[in-house]
């Protein structure tokens, strides 16, 4: 039976079990744009946070990366009202 040359101390130990009980991350829907953020943050995809726009990530973008994204912000609102009137 294999026996340790040297003894492992309480952090050592501890450190490596800690490891066993890291959970994912919970995530909550955007109220903008529908897309999972962590939760009391900005959105990084919309730049919304509690219905304000503090970045305005628009701006950074290219014309047509511009338009690609109003239409998926727009698709993810119209799909998210279907399913509030169908409730």
């Amino acid at each position: 039976m294999a026996v340790p040359k040297q003894r492992h101390n309480q952090s050592r130990k501890n450190r490596r079990r800690g490891n066993i009980f890291i959970k994912a991350p919970v995530l909550v829907k955007c109220a903008k744009c529908g897309k999972p953020v962590l939760p009391h943050t900005l959105c990084g995809y919309c730049g919304y946070y509690k219905g304000t726009e503090l970045v305005n990530v628009m701006a950074k973008l290219e014309k047509k990366e511009q338009k690609k994204r109003q239409k998926e912000i727009g698709e993810t609102k119209t799909s998210e009202s279907k399913k509030e009137e169908k409730k």
